[in-house]
């Protein structure tokens, strides 16, 4: 079994190097100096607790040096993957399975959703169908990343929390390719639970990153600031009491409230966003996937969403004077 990890910066680095000690036939697309480490020194992995440790792996910046893949695993942000989809070309095969571990309203969303979308396209996170007719939704099995980690420098990752990857493929269904990255994932010391309403997930990361993510980028606070600052956190909950009225409209289930949502976030402590940390870098901003994706859904369910629209309109700006968006 071959696995491509398309984007092997932080997550997709992690998840290499844990694939590769578990002696799995795992190759990685990257570029630039990060690439060059890897592919002279082997890529290394810190975790706490743990001695260092630096595989060697096989790496390139072009997909043809790698082959056709059983498995692509896209962990790229959601604004960078439209642009490599021709790319990817020689990765993909008859019965390869894209991966999509990407944050956010996905591209396929409405791919075996039933109901009335079925098969809409969504252009904010797919302009022009590019993902849609370039990868196609029928090879897609649905990931939801929840490990945080770092590139402290070329050919270095910090992993700082977690190790889930919850899997689904989007009619529900626990498929034998669903089943087989799962046992390989978790052979690799990682958790891959295959989930049978991976949207709902999906919905419960995304209530966070839609209004944590542009609140700290405006404001440059923490989590643990922003969920209990008494004028943030009504901003807060309004943005995610908006996103619920959407998602419930769509049929999703949410396990938690919104209350204990915000506590949740506040619990994580002094933590900066990967919006806040890209606008600081001068990297472009995750905004269409998190925040605009969500906008689109409230105009196809015809819901509301004005304390949403105010703070994209903001972070759209700041994003913009900054050259980020």
């Amino acid at each position: 079994m071959k696995i491509c990890i398309f984007g092997a910066g932080a997550i997709g680095g992690y998840m290499g190097v844990k694939l590769a000690l578990a002696g799995a036939d795992v190759s990685l697309v990257a570029r630039g100096p990060h690439l060059a480490v890897m592919q002279t020194s082997g890529l290394t992995l810190l975790e706490e607790g743990h001695d260092p440790v630096t595989v060697q792996v096989t790496a390139s910046d072009n997909p043809v040096d790698l082959g056709i893949q059983d498995y692509v695993i896209i962990t790229l942000k959601a604004h960078s993957v439209p642009s490599v989809v021709s790319a990817m070309q020689p990765l993909i095969g008859k019965t390869t399975t894209i991966v999509s571990g990407v944050n956010g309203v996905p591209w396929w969303y409405f791919h075996k959703h039933g109901g009335a979308l079925e098969g809409t396209t969504l252009q904010s996170v797919d302009p022009r169908g590019v993902q849609w007719n370039g990868l196609g939704p029928d090879r897609v099995l649905g990931c939801v990343v929840y490990p945080a980690a770092e590139v402290v420098e070329p050919g270095v990752i910090r992993h700082i929390e977690g190790n889930r990857f919850s899997l689904g493929e989007l009619d529900g269904s626990k498929s034998d390719r669903a089943m087989v990255l799962s046992k390989a994932l978790m052979a690799a010391g990682l958790k891959a639970p295959v989930r049978p309403r991976v949207r709902d997930e999906i919905w419960v990361k995304l209530w966070g990153n839609l209004s944590f993510n542009p609140i700290s980028a405006l404001t440059h606070a923490t989590l643990d600031v922003l969920c209990t600052d008494a004028s943030t956190r009504p901003i807060v909950r309004a943005m995610m009491v908006e996103a619920q009225q959407i998602a419930e409209a769509l049929g999703i289930k949410f396990p938690i409230d919104v209350e204990r949502r915000i506590d949740g976030g506040a619990a994580v402590g002094a933590h900066r966003t990967s919006m806040w940390q890209d606008l600081n870098k001068g990297r472009p901003m995750e905004i269409d996937a998190l925040v605009t994706a969500v906008q689109e859904l409230g105009l196809l369910t015809k819901i509301p969403t004005p304390t949403i629209d105010t703070v994209a309109a903001l972070t759209k700006l700041r994003a913009k004077v900054a050259g980020l968006y």
